[in-house]
């Protein structure tokens, strides 16, 4: 068998064995190109900022002033006196509570279903309890959260569950 001395062993090249890629020169006249052409745009600027006739400019360009003062004095006076006389009616309509709501998001055959929908509810910070109900087709778990004074809360609460991504919960009167 033949040994190998790994430890004194010249590397090999990468690129297996060619010469190394030529290095590409300079663009130096691309760089001179872009430094005339840049230097060209900074005069031309400096030059126009210099060298402008005020007079030449055309009138709608330039902002009309007029004196506020001569007038806001005779506007204003009268108009805050008829302000100051001026009644103001307001016609205030009362607002029907149609009465506590209640939203229900999911309704199971089995109470461990609904203790699961329970738990996840609770991650996000509510609580919500779980009522059996018995029908025609059989047992049922319904979880549900509430009562809510207004319809604008239980949207709130609503939204919490879908960023949590329990979806399809229905609101609705309490019963």
């Amino acid at each position: 068998m033949a040994q190998h001395d790994y430890i004194n062993r010249k590397p090999k090249n990468n690129n297996g064995g060619k010469k190394p890629a030529p290095r590409k020169p300079f663009p130096a006249l691309l760089a001179a190109t872009a430094l005339v052409l840049v230097a060209g745009f900074a005069y031309g600027l400096w030059y126009i900022k210099h060298n402008a006739e005020p007079e030449k400019i055309s009138p709608a360009a330039a902002p009309v002033k007029e004196e506020p003062a001569k007038l806001q004095k005779p506007v204003i006076k009268p108009f805050l006196e008829e302000i100051k006389e001026h009644e103001i009616k307001v016609e205030v309509k009362e607002i029907e509570s149609k009465g506590p709501y209640q939203m229900q998001c999911g309704s199971f055959r089995t109470h461990a279903q609904a203790e699961e929908m329970k738990a996840k509810m609770a991650f996000a910070g509510l609580i919500a309890e779980i009522r059996r109900t018995e029908g025609s087709n059989g047992v049922w778990y319904r979880v549900r959260l509430g009562p809510y004074e207004t319809k604008r809360k239980a949207e709130s609460d609503k939204n919490k569950l879908k960023r949590i991504k329990i979806m399809g919960c229905a609101i609705w009167g309490w019963t």
